[in-house]
């Protein structure tokens, strides 16, 4: 089900944000609005001997300072359409997270929302398979537009499904195998499950993306994250700088597959320090509304006590902290400075029940299908929610899927 997270900026731009956010801090801290006026002078005293130029101006300078400080407080309408008094929003950009397989669940998303014409995508951030799901999506729609973005998403997550080798099963930057800490052993090295270095997913992406198309003027905004081995810092790369090998270092899982290296620096996986990026994706959108697509299960109800599940749990607290932190500063600026901006979320777990205790590696199609069902009847239920559509009935949404799903052969 969606959620409304947070609000944040306006479209003001990132630098220009930046310092206005600040500003507005700086005047809405205790320093400033804490401290009693000085009071007015009674009217029955006579007025002290002193110069005129010793006037009271501060007293007249305190009031502009008072309804900044009321102005940050308001606070946006529940409602999303509210603002703006337009639903679904007419600019909107999108973070999409990674998690392997979990992903088709974006897929499907992405899918409904290219049926929306009113829509125009802004700016998206991705990493490890969010950042697949986001360079199908762009490089689509430079070359051929809505349809020619839905069919390139659909033939590379078909296509993924009938390539379900043990190799192909890390493609989309899934977390480690369960045990895999254990499993390597001492002499068996990263990479070595690969001998020969065919790397399948540098040909997948050669075959349905066309980078140069994302150089294009017109194109989305894009945010592809790594991770930087050398100093375990966030490396973000903007669309001028994404090649095949930022979108392999941003799918790359440590203990599969070796580092990818890019001008000089070794990178790995970009979960590990942003997944997905969002506080670059506020500072970097024109847009005043986020769409977070989640896949990563945040909730688990069972302890896990086997090493494969204890593994993959970690590996599910792991993906989400960095996702957790970011929400955290953005929810800290929207209550004091910056209320325009407005985060809402799909999460895959609200819709898949047990989604904690599957595998992201797992490319069965029954599966995948699932997944990008359910993130199709997700985003449908988010923009009919928001228009004030009643959501149709169960019959009527499972008919609706059947003939959204994609032809598999």
């Amino acid at each position: 089900m969606s959620e409304k997270i947070v609000g944040a900026h306006d479209e003001g731009g990132s630098q220009g944000a930046v310092r206005t956010a600040a500003s507005m801090l700086l005047s809405s801290t205790d320093i400033w609005s804490g401290a009693p006026s000085p009071p007015p002078p009674p009217a029955a005293m006579p007025a002290p001997a002193s110069p005129p130029s010793l006037a009271p101006t501060p007293v007249v300078q305190a009031a502009p300072t008072i309804e900044a400080v009321t102005a940050i407080a308001t606070v946006a309408p529940d409602r999303p359409h509210a603002r703006s008094g337009q639903w679904p929003p007419q600019r909107l950009s999108l973070a999409l997270q990674g998690g392997g397989t979990f992903a088709a669940f974006t897929w499907g998303v992405l899918e409904r929302l290219l049926e929306e014409p009113a829509i125009e995508i802004d700016t998206i951030s991705g990493a490890s398979a969010g950042a697949i799901n986001a360079l199908l999506l762009v490089s689509g729609l430079a070359e051929g537009g809505r349809e020619g973005a839905r069919a390139r998403l659909n033939r590379f997550w078909v296509r993924l499904m009938h390539e379900a080798s043990f190799r192909s099963l890390m493609l989309v930057g899934g977390f480690s195998p369960a045990g895999s800490s254990v499993a390597f052993g001492p002499t068996l090295r990263s990479g070595q499950f690969d001998p020969f270095d065919l790397d399948p997913l540098r040909q997948a992406l050669s075959r349905d993306i066309n980078f140069a198309a994302l150089r294009e003027a017109g194109c989305p905004k894009l945010l592809i994250a790594a991770t930087r081995i050398r100093d375990g810092q966030q490396q973000i790369f903007g669309n001028d700088a994404i090649t095949a090998d930022v979108a392999l270092a941003s799918t790359c899982p440590p203990l599969v597959h070796c580092a990818v290296e890019i001008d000089g620096e070794a990178y790995w996986d970009g979960g590990f320090g942003g997944n997905p990026p969002l506080l670059r994706l506020a500072q970097n959108s024109t847009a005043s509304d986020l769409l977070l697509v989640q896949v990563t299960p945040t909730r688990d109800s069972y302890v896990p006590i086997t090493l494969a599940a204890i593994d993959r749990r970690l590996d599910q607290i792991a993906a989400n902290a960095a996702l957790n932190a970011e929400v955290g500063a953005l929810e800290w600026a929207q209550s004091r400075a910056a209320p325009d901006l407005r985060l809402f979320r799909l999460a895959a777990e609200d819709e898949i029940d047990g989604l904690a205790q599957r595998s992201s590696t797992d490319l069965g199609r029954g599966f995948i299908r699932l997944l990008h069902r359910s993130g199709r009847e997700a985003a449908d239920r988010w923009l009919r929610k928001g228009a004030g559509v009643s959501e149709p009935s169960s019959n009527a949404a499972d008919q609706q899927a059947e003939r959204a799903e994609p032809a598999l052969v």
